[in-house]
């Protein structure tokens, strides 16, 4: 069997107005899948999209449209592309309500209650009694270990930033027991490859090497439509290698694309939008919790050998849950090292 080297580097990031102008410039947390983005690390996750959902099935009623402005980000959120229907209940939290002390309250009792969480956004908010405010809110909650830990691996390189990462994977001095946490995808080429790593529940970590430049919705049925085509071994073997290097950030973004106008057919305008995401990943698991919230007004009355699979240079990595065909977390990994140094201790 060929000598599998998998390289993985995961980069994460998030533009957010907490963000200091060089991680904006480098670091961006996108609406949808859909969205474009011009900057090297991008992340979508799905926790806005539900705060949207509950927004038109809750508040409005109908599609969002804005009286006085087409927004491309709204016509894509309004697609729900995006559901609660394709991640657990366990996974997530939502709560919709007249902005009043109480429904804070009721909030950080709820996230409390079933994650033992707290919130890093409901201070953001002014939550003395205003009943012409709706305020829409959600968690997303995920934390699996892998089938085995994988082992440390030696600090390294990630693309062309010569500052070492940690990493974790399999080489080969690792035990065969390691093997059956990996299952090759496809390898076209050394910079063409992809591979999904198990769990012990239904999550699966998808890594995708690749310098395409697109969006994320292209990027999943790119690789779906390669893994299709693949008929070489799936199966990691003895002289086959794992790298992943170490990811931790933290980022806070809100979207002033869908903000400030009044909403088509009613009385409502967003006023407030936020989204934030803290995502760990090393040798033994995944942690991610994110958080998103829409405050909105009325303004009536409220209502080497072988393959190589270095993943040591742009990759993009799905979060899916096994059996689901939409994934609930996307990432585009360009610098490790400038990710990182966003992750909360």
């Amino acid at each position: 069997m060929k000598k599998l080297l998998i390289s993985l580097a995961l980069l994460f990031g998030i533009v957010t107005g907490f963000m200091n102008a060089a991680n904006a410039e480098t670091i961006e947390v996108l609406p949808t899948m859909q969205t474009q983005s011009t900057a090297p690390n991008r992340i979508w996750v799905g926790t806005f999209q539900v705060v949207w959902n509950e927004a038109i099935d809750n508040v409005v009623h109908k599609p969002i449209k804005f009286a006085d402005y087409d927004s491309i980000i709204a016509k894509q959120l309004n697609k729900k592309e995006f559901k609660k229907t394709n991640i657990s209940e366990n996974a997530y939290y939502t709560k919709t309500g007249i902005v009043s002390p109480d429904l804070k309250s009721e909030i950080e009792k709820g996230i409390k209650a079933k994650f033992n969480e707290t919130s890093d956004i409901l201070d953001m908010f002014d939550f003395s009694y205003q009943p012409d405010k709706i305020f829409i809110y959600a968690m997303l909650k995920k934390d699996f270990k892998f089938l085995e830990a994988f082992d440390k691996l030696s600090d390294s390189m990630f693309g062309k930033n010569f500052t070492p990462v940690s990493y974790f994977g399999i080489n080969e001095d690792s035990k065969h027991k390691l093997y059956k946490n990996v299952n090759v995808l496809f390898y076209n080429s050394r910079e063409d490859f992809a591979v999904k790593l198990f769990t012990k529940g239904k999550d699966e970590v998808i890594l995708y090497r690749t310098n395409d430049d697109t969006t994320f919705d292209k990027y999943f049925a790119d690789l779906n439509k390669k893994a299709k085509k693949y008929d070489g071994s799936k199966k990691f073997e003895k002289d086959d290698k794992l790298s992943v290097p170490d990811i931790k950030l933290y980022q806070e973004t809100s979207f002033k694309d869908v903000e400030g106008h009044r909403i088509k057919g009613t009385n409502f305008k967003i006023d407030k939008t936020i989204e934030t995401v803290d995502f760990r990943m090393n040798n033994e698991g995944v942690k991610l919790k994110s958080e998103a919230a829409i405050m909105m007004k009325c303004m009536a009355l409220p209502i080497e050998r072988g393959r190589n699979f270095m993943f040591n240079d742009n990759f993009v990595l799905f979060l899916i849950e096994k059996g689901q065909k939409t994934p609930y977390y996307a990432m585009r990994v360009n610098d490790v090292e400038t990710l990182n140094k966003t992750g909360r201790e």
